[in-house]
């Protein structure tokens, strides 16, 4: 019976635990919405809300205490900035888990945890830059490069194609070599049997 067994194990050592919800918490807290299994998600909640709420005081205590466990100073200095500010008086309850069904590999359970203050307000992506627009453009390089072109063809063009000597390659001879038949082999039969 598992009464008052509190925690999940996830499959890991205490240590490797440890880090696993130290990262997702970094994740969480930096891009404001992660995806990851229902499980990690439900133990994530009950890691990253105690830390948000120690960083609710702003001192160096609680500032050191949050750093001790998020190893990243840009995350730490937004959650005491931008995140703080934005949760007020939320007493408790800051994160959303959402549950999205099973994964298409193994049929995990997935979820969605998310910062409730910040469920409208994560940024799209930016589209990739296409190759053209990465590189200026000089007109005058083009065209001086396709002037370029065209006369090397032009080039090509005159000039009469000329057919390469070449002088025939020697023939290897073949050596012609006789196969030795095997003889079959007589095994003595055995007397009296």
């Amino acid at each position: 019976m598992r009464h008052r067994v509190k925690g999940r194990k996830l499959g890991r050592t205490a240590s490797h635990r440890l880090a696993l919800l130290r990262s997702l918490a970094a994740s969480l807290l930096k891009h404001k919405k992660i995806t990851t299994t229902t499980a990690k998600a439900k133990e994530l909640r009950g890691f990253v809300e105690p830390l948000i709420t120690k960083a609710k005081t702003d001192s160096v205590h609680a500032r050191r205490y949050v750093s001790s466990q998020i190893n990243d100073r840009e995350i730490v200095k937004g959650l005491f900035t931008d995140i703080i500010s934005k949760i007020g008086d939320r007493a408790g309850g800051y994160t959303r888990v959402v549950r999205l069904g099973q994964r298409k590999g193994d049929g995990a359970e997935m979820a969605i945890i998310e910062l409730v203050d910040f469920s409208g307000l994560v940024k799209p992506k930016t589209p990739k830059k296409s190759k053209e627009e990465e590189k200026p453009t000089d007109t005058k390089v083009e065209e001086t490069k396709a002037e370029e072109k065209k006369e090397a063809k032009a080039a090509k063009k005159t000039t009469p194609r000329t057919k390469k000597e070449t002088t025939p390659k020697p023939k290897k001879e073949k050596i012609k070599t006789t196969k030795k038949t095997a003889t079959p082999k007589t095994t003595p039969q055995k007397k009296g049997s």
